[in-house]
């Protein structure tokens, strides 16, 4: 198992060594859509909206997510 471990190894670095560009050119990477859209151009107003909206669900999701997880782990067990 382990000598299975170490070949998927040396063939991810190998893979990885063999898609490096040289630093002057611009990749995508796993991410395409970060450079689609470069750190200078603006959203649109309805972008805007749309992702201030989705931050402030994502934030009121954690924050019930770690009340949920807070009371099942230390205030229920009484």
């Amino acid at each position: 198992m382990l000598a299975l471990v170490v070949m998927a190894s040396l063939l991810r670095a190998a893979w990885e060594l063999s898609r490096q560009h040289s630093p002057g050119t611009e990749s995508g990477g796993l991410y395409p859509s970060a450079a689609a859209n470069p750190e200078g151009a603006e959203l649109t107003p309805q972008q805007r909206e749309w992702a201030e909206k989705a931050v402030k669900r994502y934030a009121e999701a954690q924050d019930r997510k770690w009340r949920r997880w807070n009371e099942a782990m230390f205030e229920r067990s009484a």
